[in-house]
């Protein structure tokens, strides 16, 4: 069966970072939850979203080039808001290089697809 968007592996792993950092924000202080809590969280999701959108807009492929450099903008966005947690004392490092390597990778997938919309035309 074809589930579309959610068979691509740069989905997955971004769906399942998202989870993580949702998981990993549920112990940041109360005073981080309408800033870097509430961020962090957004931007991780809207990785996921944009891919989903993309996927959606393939048969057009400047819309799919254009919602998975959104994607990837998302995905950037949510290193910094990492490397805050960092720096505030609200994750270590062991927990802090795994994440930020998983999101180069993710980055990464969403370059080449960007480069090469072609390959995720409608068959």
């Amino acid at each position: 069966m074809d589930n579309g968007f959610k068979d691509l592996k740069v989905y997955q792993m971004s769906y399942k970072l998202a989870m993580e950092i949702f998981r990993l924000s549920k112990s940041f202080p109360k005073e981080e939850i309408y800033s870097l809590t509430d961020q962090i969280r957004r931007s991780s999701r809207s990785v996921c979203g944009n891919i989903a959108e993309a996927y959606r807009k393939r048969r057009y492929p400047k819309h799919f080039t254009s919602k998975i450099t959104d994607a990837d903008g998302e995905a950037s966005e949510t290193t910094v808001w990492l490397d805050f947690a960092l720096d505030c004392g609200y994750i270590n490092k062991e927990t802090h290089l795994p994440l930020i390597k998983q999101y180069d990778e993710v980055g990464k997938m969403l370059g080449s697809m960007a480069n090469h919309p072609e390959k995720f035309l409608p068959k």
